[in-house]
């Protein structure tokens, strides 16, 4: 399998904080909208941490519309050292999250897209596990929060493509670079 991970980031680096959720969303519009259903479009499988699943199992499932028509029917995995049964047609990667994911790419063909932030998606990139990163750069400060690649070791990416999705909001796709 292929891991992609799209994650929404804000000028300063920040992907959560006080400023951060309620920010980002007013940057969202149709170009966006239509940005994220394609990439859904591209997925096999939803990867997502802990404190990802727990958020998004208990509101996409009550959400409709394109969006939702797209993520919800997806298997998802969610990696947890703790949590022992999910819902929302997911199954729960037990032990090493990153092992997991790694076994994942291993067994299974396609796309596993990943949302979310924090030290999961960080262990993903320190493993080299990522084949692709998505930023959705959004133009404002945080000036506070937690930073997506704080504390990892040196890890070059290449470039591999920019699409503008509307109000102001870039879409900086990287690639390991070999």
């Amino acid at each position: 399998m292929r891991l992609i991970e799209s994650t929404y980031i804000s000028l300063d680096g920040m992907v959560t904080g006080d400023a951060f959720w309620g920010a980002q969303q007013g940057f969202q519009g149709d170009a966006h909208n239509q940005h994220a259903a394609a990439l859904l479009e591209t997925a096999d499988a939803l990867l997502l941490g802990r404190q990802t699943y727990d958020v998004f199992a208990t509101s996409w499932p009550e959400r409709s519309g394109e969006l939702a028509d797209l993520i919800n029917p997806l298997p998802k995995y969610v990696a947890s050292r703790t949590l022992t049964e999910a819902t929302w047609n997911t199954e729960v990667l037990q032990g090493d999250g990153v092992e997991a994911v790694a076994e994942l790419k291993k067994s299974r063909e396609g796309t596993l897209l990943k949302y979310g932030t924090g030290s999961f998606s960080r262990a993903l990139v320190e493993a080299g596990l990522l084949d692709e990163l998505r930023l959705w750069v959004h133009p404002f400060v945080a000036g506070s929060g937690e930073s997506l690649l704080a504390g990892i070791s040196p890890t070059q990416l290449a470039l591999a493509a920019v699409t503008e999705v509307g109000n102001g909001v870039v879409v900086l796709t990287y690639a390991p670079k070999h």
